[in-house]
């Protein structure tokens, strides 16, 4: 096998990771595990029109995701500081993490588009640190918000 890194995938324990948010606070993956399941959306970059139109739907939803007991955060390479103004620009009420250089995005292997572009990846963790869903699509931006949905409803 080599040290080849694993994929994350469906079924594969999600890697825990701590990171800023844009309030500054350090924020963990563990931090909810054994409380609630987690939306963790990979995108490109703050302020982009594909970007923001996904930010903006996890917004339009998040209610349902109270609803459903779902923690979500958002992750990208921006700054804290680039994420605080885009968090306010657009009124965003969930967590924006700051993942400079890229590492937690190689922890969890999301492709780049065209080798350049960083990927549009969410994955739907269950209580226990599990991933149980994986929707990857750099174009169809919002629909990431209803692949999540249905998985947290899936899983209970």
């Amino acid at each position: 096998m080599g040290s080849r890194r694993e994929t994350v995938d469906v079924g594969s324990v999600a890697p825990d990771f701590t990171l800023p948010s844009q309030t500054g606070k350090m924020v963990s993956l563990g931090d909810f595990l054994g409380r609630k399941p987690v939306v963790l959306f990979f995108y490109p970059k703050d302020d982009t029109p594909g970007c923001t139109k996904e930010a903006c739907a996890f917004r339009d939803d998040h209610e349902e995701f109270g609803r459903l007991d779902a923690e979500v955060l958002g992750i990208s390479s921006d700054s804290v500081e680039s994420h605080r103004n885009f968090a306010e620009a657009h009124d965003l009420p969930f967590t924006l993490l700051s993942d400079a250089g890229g590492k937690v995005r190689q922890l969890y292997s999301v492709p780049s588009t065209l080798g350049i572009f960083p990927g549009r990846v969410t994955y739907v963790i269950d209580r226990e640190g599990v991933v149980r869903h994986v929707f990857s699509s750099q174009l169809a931006a919002t629909r990431h918000v209803q692949e999540a949905l249905g998985a947290l409803r899936a899983i209970g």
